[in-house]
């Protein structure tokens, strides 16, 4: 007999068990079970084996079961089933070792999985990145690995069943645990069946396995669909799946490697494609970055993606700073990455793509989507490619359809320039404790009420407006807002707190990924949004001065217009219930859903009017067609007369007294009834765009009532924007988030900022630690920002001329990730500082130079200043501990001024030779002069710093002290 074949690796094991497989083959009673050659070819594939073999036992009460479990083994087949039984057990001493080569697999190994199991292993292969759950019946099945993680993340049971872990979900509950593991960093594929168990039967190939296909595929950006939607009635886990970001963005980064000149430097230019799948929104930018690569990490910050796209072999400096973007995350906020080939990134290949993609798959005849995108840089076009490719697995490049919405999201002329250092330094996202929201600028200012509003605040606090002319119209809109008595403003106020979510809403009906009671619930709160304006026009018009709410009111009337007939049409109870065949009602407005709605009559009337022999078949005259569990035109009939059914009739479900009978004579009606249903649902998406910009003039009026509820905290005033003049003058203004997080109890010591590039423009500030020094330039920096947002500020009274750009230099870190020191992480943040300021900024600089040597801290911080007072110009806020770096303003006393936070020195009951450090009372008010001494004993005996070493620490000071005396007076 010829030996088998055997693996690359062969044990005494694998050497046994391809002896007894030969020994079964020739057996007299083969292996009845189903042989699939799903897999063939040289792929690579993993299989996992269980330990153990567990003997299947059929239960055949449900035709589903039997589909997926293949036929029961017959008495004679026991001898060579028990024979497989052992043959799997001597498979399972390999443990879980991969298997590389297909050829391994068999018919005589397949032979040893069930026809599911070989399902799951055909698709695993096609999604190897992906936790698969899989419909069987009423419940959906993690098989293998993706049993073992979905167990371990949703704290579900786990266990063996045939050759896989395997675990289950409820069906009704997919949408939790989807949102779950995709919040986790998953993508998650949903795979279904085709097929009913009713349709199946009826049908000719009731005896194979149920077809299957992957339906939906989800990741973090693109939680879009049917599956993730829930029961707004159903306050279970509600709280939880609503939790959440304001924004879920893909972010694909490529690099344009030809324009590397010195690779050792690392410059390179850097592309971005940025896309919002569930509300449609697109951004892109291309810049030139060093090897710092602190461009692109400023707009990472600023848009805090959920997903990043990136290429296998990305620059070894943008590669650290992933790193250490999303090692800063919270567990199960990371970011999600996917990496594509580096091909995909290539400009020919990427050419070829758009070129495709915008004149087969979009309606074009003039060719000007193409000449769009083509006019983009090239790093861009590589980026929006494979930006293409990734969604279209998802199908959801209907996005990118329209390249005329695409916007740019750095525009210098247009936006005050927030690096990301700025964000992290300022907080004005997140605060540097816990990376949470609260305890930030965006905390302070968000008092929205809707998601959409929500998105669009953080874009306005993000990007500051450079023209006066629209900052002054956002300050009008909130002063009359403050101000007016009118009740309009209540009104509308009310209405918004009863939103949903109806820009992500609006795009999943885009998508054609919504459900009939979605798909009511924004057609429904649309139409009562267009009545509800409509019937405050008048009063509108009347009321309402300022341009920027009264344009947006009165527009969105006019363009949700189309949407009010829709409503007419539908009808809600079949929404609600998901009755797809009675969702319109009157389509006389309508042509093309009406020829629809009228085949779908047809199909219905053909399957009522064979009702009437149905009746007489079963003797029941009053017999009628009802529905269970989603599935449609099923028949009760009496166990009594079951004998009168014909034998091709199927029985779906059995009760005491009756049993569900399903017609195979309905199945071809039954699916073109989906089919036309499938195209009814979606011809509201026409009116996408109109919708959508509908729905961006409410989040403007949202943002305007959130800002109006900010200035009426109290003691906050309208600052005056200039656009001649460079200038901060700031009475009495108070830090804002400090402000609200003391709360009335504790008041925040007001001060006071006189910067004017005519006159003084830079503030060398000195004092002791913990006296307020930061706190007190954190405060400028972001009364001007809230300034040029439109908001009214914390302070008494406000001039600001437009700051083109905010630069700071804080804190004392080093980055691991990016292989920097802390004094070069300070220094590199210094140079970006230098090379891009210019002098309508506002630069502040915090302890520069304190990560060296004293004498050469000096000389940095020394030489620094005098360029940004000699050089550069800007309006200058300079935190210092070294006395030399004071002397500047003797030499430049028109544009200098020396401050310092004053305080108190306690020394009561203190003689000259003892050596404690002084007791330090802070009063956090900026004074006029230089501070002597910093007094950090003090901190340190705030610190609970043992009292020996304090005390030797006094003397140490003193003597060194009494040195520089001696020295100076040399």
């Amino acid at each position: 007999m010829k030996e088998p074949k055997k693996c690359a690796r062969p044990c005494i094991c694998v050497k046994t068990l391809n002896k007894l497989r030969e020994f079964c083959s020739d057996s007299k009673h083969p292996c009845n079970r189903v042989q699939v050659d799903s897999l063939q070819g040289n792929q690579s594939v993993r299989l996992e084996k269980c330990p153990t073999f567990v003997e299947r036992t059929l239960e055949m009460n449900s035709t589903l079961h039997s589909q997926d479990t293949g036929s029961q083994v017959s008495e004679k087949e026991q001898s060579s089933f028990s024979l497989n039984q052992f043959s799997a057990s001597c498979k399972s001493f390999e443990g879980s070792q991969n298997i590389s080569n297909t050829n391994l697999l068999s018919k005589k190994t397949k032979s040893i999985y069930t026809p599911l199991e070989l399902q799951f292993i055909e698709m695993k292969e096609q999604y190897k990145d992906a936790i698969l759950c899989v419909e069987c019946g009423y419940k959906y099945r993690f098989f293998g690995k993706d049993a073992e993680i979905a167990a371990k993340e949703l704290n579900i049971y786990c266990h063996q069943d045939h050759n896989f872990m395997t675990a289950s979900i409820p069906t009704h509950r997919l949408f939790v645990h989807v949102r779950r593991l995709v919040a986790k960093g998953y993508k998650v594929g949903v795979v279904k069946q085709m097929e009913t168990a009713a349709l199946k039967a009826a049908g000719e190939n009731k005896s194979s396995l149920f077809t299957r296909k992957l339906t939906a595929l989800y990741t973090k950006s693109t939680l879009i669909g049917e599956d993730i939607l829930f029961d707004l009635d159903d306050p279970v886990d509600v709280e939880e799946l609503t939790a959440d970001v304001s924004d879920n963005y893909l972010l694909c980064i490529c690099e344009n490697k030809e324009s590397l000149r010195d690779k050792k430097k690392g410059d390179v230019v850097i592309g971005i494609v940025a896309v919002q799948p569930t509300t449609g929104e697109v951004v892109f930018d291309s810049f030139q970055d060093s090897s710092s690569r602190l461009e692109l990490e400023s707009r990472v910050l600023r848009l805090q993606p959920v997903e990043l796209l990136l290429p296998s072999d990305l620059s070894t400096q943008s590669e650290r700073l992933i790193s250490s973007i999303t090692s800063v995350s919270l567990r199960d906020d990371r970011i999600r990455i996917e990496r594509m080939e580096g091909i995909h990134f290539e400009y020919s290949h990427a050419f070829q793509l758009i070129t495709d993609f915008y004149t087969r798959g979009v309606l074009d005849t003039t060719g000007s989507q193409l000449s769009i995108i083509l006019n983009l840089d090239k790093p861009v076009i590589c980026s929006l490619a494979a930006v293409i490719m990734y969604l279209k697995e998802f199908n959801l490049e209907k996005i990118l359809y329209n390249p005329s919405n695409f916007k740019q999201l750095s525009s210098e002329a247009e936006y005050m320039t927030i690096n990301g250092t700025t964000l992290k330094n300022l907080e004005i996202l997140q605060n540097q404790t816990d990376m949470k929201t609260k305890g930030s600028l965006l905390w302070v200012l968000d008092h929205t009420k809707t998601s959409f509003g929500r998105r669009k605040l953080k874009k306005w606090v993000t990007q500051p407006l450079m023209k006066s002319s629209e900052i002054n119209a956002r300050l009008d809109a909130v002063s009359e807002i403050l101000l007016s008595e009118s009740s309009v403003f209540d009104h509308i106020q009310n209405h918004l707190c009863k939103m949903p979510d109806i820009e992500r809403g609006l795009c999943s009906i885009y998508h054609k990924k919504c459900s009939t009671q979605e798909f009511f619930l924004i057609v429904s709160t649309l139409s009562c949004l267009e009545t509800e304006l409509q019937a405050l026009f008048p009063a509108i018009r009347s009321q309402v001065k300022a341009p920027l709410l009264q344009m947006a009111l009165l527009e969105i009337p006019e363009l949700l217009s189309p949407v009010k007939h829709y409503l007419k049409i539908l009808n809600e109870e079949a929404a609600k219930a998901g009755d797809k065949t009675q969702l319109f009602k009157d389509l006389t407005e309508f042509p093309t859903i009406r020829k629809q709605k009228d085949d779908i009559q047809k199909v219905i009337s053909k399957i009522q009017f064979h009702l009437q022999e149905i009746r007489q078949i079963i003797k029941n005259p009053s017999a009628e067609y009802v529905t269970v569990s989603g599935q449609e035109f099923l028949i009760e009939v009496k166990n009594s007369l079951l004998s009168s059914v014909p034998s091709n009739w199927v029985k779906v479900g059995r009760y005491v007294k009756m049993s569900l009978i399903f017609v195979p004579a309905h199945r071809q009606n039954y699916n073109i009834i989906l089919l036309l249903l499938l195209k009814c649902r979606y011809h509201f998406s026409e009116y996408y765009h109109s919708v959508l910009k509908a729905i961006s003039h409410l989040a403007t009026v949202d943002c305007i009532f959130s800002l109006a509820k900010v200035a009426k905290q109290g003691a906050y005033c309208r600052p005056v924007v200039q656009d001649k003049g460079k200038r901060i003058i700031i009475k009495k203004g108070r830090h804002p988030v400090i402000d609200v997080l003391l709360g009335e109890q504790d008041q925040y010591v007001p001060n006071s900022t006189n910067l004017s590039s005519d006159k003084e423009r830079v503030m060398i500030i000195t004092g002791p630690n913990m006296g307020g020094k930061s706190s007190y330039i954190k405060q400028v920096a972001l009364i001007t920002i809230m300034a040029q947002i439109g908001s009214y500020v914390p302070a008494e009274e406000s001039i600001v001329g437009i700051v083109d750009g905010i630069f700071t230099r804080m804190g004392a870190a080093d980055n691991i990730y990016k292989g920097r020191s802390t004094f070069m992480e300070e220094l590199t943040d210094t140079a970006e500082i230098i090379r891009k300021a210019t002098s309508s900024s506002l630069v502040i600089l915090d302890e520069l130079g304190r990560g060296t040597s004293t004498h050469d801290g000096i000389a940095i911080a020394y030489a620094t200043l005098e360029h940004f007072i000699r050089d550069v110009e800007s309006l200058t806020l300079f935190v210092t501990h070294y006395p030399s770096v004071c002397d500047l303003e003797k030499i430049y006393p028109e544009q200098v001024g020396n401050y310092h936070m004053a305080f108190l020195v306690n020394e009561e009951e203190r003689s000259e030779d003892e050596e404690n450090p002084e007791f330090i009372t802070f009063l956090y008010q900026i004074t006029r002069g230089v501070a002597a001494r910093s007094y950090g004993l003090n901190v340190a005996k705030l610190a609970d710093v043992p009292e020996e070493i304090l005390k030797k620490a006094a003397h140490k000071s003193k003597e060194l002290e009494g040195l520089i005396n001696m020295k100076r007076s040399e």
